[in-house]
């Protein structure tokens, strides 16, 4: 195996293992701020005591997240080296503002609420928790200009064989950032939601810390439900831009093979790139072109219409796509079941659906690394879309058996940190919410 593809591999595991973390950051953080401003309004202990079981969690899923995150900026200089010598001065101002602005602002509240419960009002508590909200999502705002900047480049221009910043607002808010963080943000939200729902889901069987298990499942489920059916709205404006600036990547999304009009939507297949042809294939007639265009005879741009060599592969992005959008469709259908429990008063004594919830609990993280995997894996063979082929970035000084030695390393840690955390995460909800209140 090759350098490039060692690097490639490797810098996916990284950031596939990281990318569980900060998605759960963001919907645990809106859940604290959300029990914590209960709290401040009806004084009810409840609330409090269910704020600081969730900030146990989130303290350990910030570490971890903190932990992964760390090797991916030090890959972009051993691994990485062309890639960071001719964008550098570019990929890296968005991620250093992630740190001065975010990260900072977003540790030093995280450590308020994990150790100063009792020394600060109940007011700058409250306060604490919402920059906490906001430093992780000002954390995320950053880290998806620098990743979409990638995707939709603007703001630039070459010289000396180096990408030199002319505008930073052109950059900042290129063509794909608030679509692209628009639906990162939601589905973290939708990871953190779910997380709750099941681990109180978990407790009303158990018949354990019912109250409080109630108060969790319906704030969060609320949270889940809406921010479930949003999603769709978010996901077909992010599939129309990826139509208008990346219609490569949504041909191949789609295993369309050839440009044409009223082109259809396909559901499930088996693409074999080599044959252009998909098999076993359910689609819907000209449903492609409607929700691309809102025209259902409109011509959408197949495969055919790109050089060879700019083409991503078909198989991984073809199927992370439908799986993603299927995992969002159960989403949709577990939040109408919800609602309706809700509205009925049962949600608490349907056993089935508490069930349910249960072993929804990993399915948003699936969701969020097939997408990621469709994004990234969908705009090869650019690192920087039309500008620097992924081929081209790597380190030229690196050789193979150094990657695949630090692979295999970094491999053996993230099973270590992975199996850490879901040990000490079972150990803090079999606790339960009483167990330490600060």
């Amino acid at each position: 195996m090759d350098v490039v593809m060692l690097s490639r591999i490797q810098f996916g595991l990284a950031a596939g293992v990281h990318f569980i973390f900060p998605s759960l950051t963001l919907g645990l953080t809106l859940l604290v701020f959300l029990f914590e401003y209960k709290f401040y309004k009806t004084n009810d202990e409840l609330f409090k005591t269910i704020s600081s079981f969730f900030i146990k969690i989130l303290g350990l899923v910030f570490a971890l997240g903190v932990a992964t995150g760390i090797v991916l900026e030090f890959s972009f200089g051993t691994n990485w080296a062309e890639y960071s010598r001719m964008v550098g001065d570019i990929f890296g101002a968005p991620l250093a503002a992630e740190g001065i602005f975010a990260f900072f602002l977003e540790s030093v509240f995280l450590g308020v609420l994990l150790f100063a419960r009792n020394k600060v009002s109940k007011k700058v508590y409250l306060l604490s928790a919402f920059l906490v909200f906001f430093g992780s999502h000002l954390s995320g705002l950053w880290i998806i200009i620098a990743n979409s900047w990638m995707q939709t480049p603007a703001g630039f221009a070459i010289e000396g064989g180096r990408a030199v910043l002319t505008n930073f607002w052109a950059a900042a808010l290129n063509p794909s950032t608030l679509v692209r963080f628009i639906h990162v943000i939601i589905a973290g939200w939708i990871s953190g939601s779910l997380f709750a729902a099941g681990v109180a889901a978990w407790y009303l069987v158990k018949q354990q810390h019912t109250q409080m298990a109630q108060k969790i499942l319906k704030t969060a489920i609320i949270v889940f439900c809406i921010m479930s059916l949003v999603q769709f709205a978010s996901g077909h404006l992010h599939a129309v831009q990826v139509t208008n600036l990346q219609p490569e990547k949504m041909a191949t999304f789609e295993a369309l093979w050839q440009t044409q009009t009223g082109a259809p939507m396909s559901i499930i297949g088996i693409p074999i790139e080599s044959e252009k042809k998909t098999y076993f294939e359910i689609k819907i007639p000209k449903l492609l072109s409607l929700l691309a265009y809102f025209d259902p005879n409109a011509q959408v741009k197949g495969r055919d219409a790109f050089p060879e060599d700019e083409l991503p592969p078909v198989l991984l992005p073809y199927f992370s796509y439908h799986v993603m959008i299927g995992l969002g469709s159960l989403f949709a259908l577990l939040s109408i079941i919800a609602l309706l429990l809700l509205l009925r008063k049962k949600l608490f004594e349907a056993k089935w659906f508490l069930y349910v919830l249960m072993f929804a609990i990993p399915l948003p993280i699936l969701a969020n690394e097939f997408g990621w995997i469709a994004a990234e894996v969908g705009r090869q063979p650019w690192a920087v879309y039309k500008v620097l082929k992924t081929v081209d970035a790597v380190s030229t000084v690196v050789p193979a058996t150094h990657v695949l030695l630090s692979l295999i390393i970094f491999s053996l840690i993230y099973l270590l940190l992975v199996v850490l955390f879901i040990t000490i995460l079972i150990k803090i909800i079999k606790n339960g919410p009483q167990a330490q209140t600060y």
